[in-house]
């Protein structure tokens, strides 16, 4: 195969894992973007679960479903908050490994793409002297 040839062939690998790369940082951006989402609403469950711990047992709690308010018992209210938060949790935990597989990922896409740009100056300064 002649160094033009190879060359090209370089290029195009490079573009391919370019793209790769760039779909990865989106992967990752997307995904800090829920984990924001679920951090704001686990703090939000937190302070509720603070303010159903201050009541007394004969307090009234209700509950916004659609436009009305329901009454709700405030032992239920309290376990509902507190699986709320456990499923808040857990999702954190898995978009954390989620995101920690994204990176590892990340950087073996960029340490791909570096030893493909050294190739690629190499074969062209080859060519270069020719």
């Amino acid at each position: 195969m002649s160094s033009s040839t190879v060359l090209r062939e370089l290029q195009r690998d490079f573009e391919a894992k370019s793209n790769d790369l760039s779909k990865l940082q989106k992967d990752i951006s997307k995904n800090h973007q829920v984990r924001k989402k679920y951090t704001i609403q686990l703090g939000e469950n937190e302070l509720v679960l603070k303010e159903l711990d201050i009541l007394n047992e004969d307090a009234n709690v209700y509950k916004l479903i659609g436009p009305v308010l329901v009454k709700q018992d405030l032992a239920e209210a309290n376990a509902n908050v507190r699986k709320r938060i456990e499923y808040i949790s857990a999702e954190l935990k898995r978009l954390d490994g989620n995101l920690q597989d994204l990176e590892e990922k990340q950087n073996s896409k960029k340490e791909a793409i570096f030893k493909l740009q050294e190739r690629i100056q190499s074969l062209q300064a080859g060519k270069a002297k020719a």
